[in-house]
């Protein structure tokens, strides 16, 4: 780790060449959440960051951005290597054109305290945020994304006498892209349409054409949120990549036996499908399968349109990044379901068993007709006896 902060102190970036490890002694650390300070001023807002952290991370005042703005020489940060720690700065004025992107939103209240008698108190909140900008070329980086945001809140009623007017502030901190929502999401199976009672598969599998309620639920997850299906289907091994798979329903369209009565409007979603075998599986007693789901979450105000046919579209990554409102999609599968033969042979024993009834049951039939072959052979012959001996007589 050494080698590596002080092959980063040398680096050159963009041509501006970093702090010393010497200028930055302490302050040469993990960023944290106090880098940053605000100066909300009536005609431009000053922020300062704490630029060694940021060489720390990987980069340099070169590469931090103010509102995704690379190009205007007004929205770069100077370094000030004179202040203690040294600080990248950025100042830009208030005016709503030429503040560097940032966003101006202004909101109304009730007015409380001396403006009580005032039913709309506007306030105006310009807010923004300051990122890293990675410049590693290839397949994966090491340097965390920093992110700064900042905001000033400025009421727009005052009472004009000699007292201070304080505003507020705010400094927020650094985010590392990792975070996900995997664990709040899980699969349970019921054998009732109110799903309430949980489907238990027995040890010989759950009958043919028994109906098997699915219920995706997000648990301990921001009612921001809802659950999507993009698609669910079944799969003879548990590793859904290579393997017979059968689709139950995939974006707009579904299995004729499957019946999908709840998807984004919630943060659950369920569905409803016969039990049924693979053919693959036919010689077998039991036909022994899994359910996956391929699960996304949206927005509240997303859901809806993403529903339309001709804005879906499958991905095969499984992780939960959440951008635009929408996520990435991941899987969810759950354990084995199992269905048995109409009239299956319990044990091994009962197929033999079978197997010599039915040998002998073949054998008695068979005799019996041999039996009876031979008793209508020896009548016939007999009568044939008499009348030649009758015959015989009466010729002498």
């Amino acid at each position: 780790m050494v080698l590596l902060s002080l092959f980063i102190l040398g680096a050159l970036v963009k041509g501006q060449l970093a702090l010393t490890l010497s200028e930055c002694g302490t302050s040469f650390r993990r960023p944290a959440y106090t880098d940053i300070s605000v100066y909300c001023g009536t005609q431009s807002i000053n922020l300062a960051i704490q630029v060694c952290p940021v060489i720390y991370t990987g980069y340099n005042e070169s590469l931090l951005v103010l509102n995704q703005i690379k190009n205007d020489p007004l929205c770069r940060g100077t370094l000030d290597a004179t202040a203690n720690p040294p600080v990248v700065r950025f100042n830009f004025p208030l005016r709503q054109l030429d503040a560097c992107g940032s966003i101006f939103r202004t909101t109304s209240a009730p007015g409380t305290g001396i403006f009580s008698d005032f039913s709309n108190i506007q306030t105006v909140n310009i807010s923004g945020v300051i990122r890293s900008f990675d410049p590693t070329i290839g397949t994966v980086t090491y340097n965390a994304e920093l992110s700064y945001f900042y905001s000033c809140a400025y009421p727009l009623e005052y009472l004009i006498n000699n007292t201070q007017v304080d505003v507020s502030s705010s400094s927020i901190a650094v985010i590392d892209n990792n975070g996900s929502f995997i664990s709040t999401l899980s699969m349970q199976l019921f054998k009732d349409i109110n799903y309430t009672t949980p489907l238990v598969i027995p040890a010989l599998g759950v009958e043919l054409r028994t109906r098997i309620y699915v219920q995706v639920i997000a648990a301990n997850l921001t009612s921001q949120y809802h659950v999507l299906l993009d698609r669910c289907y079944a799969s003879i091994s548990a590793l859904p990549s290579n393997s017979t798979f059968f689709n139950l329903f995939v974006p707009c369209s579904q299995d004729q036996f499957t019946t999908v009565s709840e998807n984004g409007n919630s943060q659950k979603a369920r569905f409803n499908f016969p039990a049924f075998r693979f053919i693959e599986q036919q010689n077998q007693t039991i036909s022994t399968y899994y359910l996956h789901c391929i699960t996304r979450l949206c927005e509240t105000s997303t859901c809806a349109q993403f529903k339309q046919c001709n804005r879906r579209r499958r991905r095969d990554i499984q992780t939960t990044t959440i951008k635009d409102g929408l996520s990435d999609t991941t899987l969810i599968t759950s354990g084995p379901i199992r269905t048995k033969a109409e009239n299956p042979l319990t044990t091994k024993e009962e197929a033999v068993s079978s197997a010599q009834k039915d040998s002998g049951n073949g054998a008695s039939v068979g005799l019996g007709i041999a039996l009876a072959v031979l008793v209508i052979v020896g009548t016939v012959a007999a009568l044939m006896a008499v009348s030649f001996y009758r015959k015989l007589k009466m010729l002498r």
